[in-house]
């Protein structure tokens, strides 16, 4: 069997644009409504689920495990974390309420990503926003390969 992992140059550009085409296509309206949900296929929709109740109870183990093996954490203001040991460290005593919501989302073979926001309880505003880009593990489970996100705070 043929390793997908690390991807050809090609599979790369290929992730790359269905992540500029994804943003495009989602870019915030002009007047600051937020960009409406989407709803999630099961087996991705899963990855939202688990992240939110691994980060909920504060389960830095629960939160690694939804990674790839060689996997990365691109936190805002952090340099990147990577592989799951040291996303699980990195995790250590992070948590507490969240809600995530998918703007846009698309896969390709064994690739595919989620953009959204996130909050503090759902329904609220959101306080920040997210990139999660997948690749398709053994079984078939989507599992995350690098999570970037950031605030929506504006710097000063």
């Amino acid at each position: 069997m043929r390793s997908t992992w690390p991807p050809s140059p090609a599979a790369l550009v290929a992730i790359a644009l269905m992540i500029v085409i994804g943003t495009l296509a989602v870019g915030e309206p002009r007047d600051g409504t937020p960009q409406p949900s989407v709803t999630l296929p099961p087996d991705l929709a899963r990855v939202l689920t688990d992240y939110e109740a691994a980060w909920r109870s504060r389960d830095a183990a629960a939160l690694a495990r939804l990674f790839a093996e060689d996997g990365f954490v691109l936190q805002n203001g952090r340099p990147p974390v990577r592989d799951r040991a040291a996303i699980q460290e990195a995790y250590t005593g992070s948590g507490g309420p969240l809600a995530l919501r998918a703007i846009a989302f698309a896969t390709g073979g064994t690739v595919g990503y989620i953009i959204g926001g996130f909050a503090r309880q759902a329904g609220d505003a959101d306080i920040g926003k997210f990139t999660l880009t997948l690749r398709k593990g053994a079984g078939g489970r989507w599992l995350i390969m690098s999570d970037m996100d950031s605030s929506n705070r504006q710097r000063p």
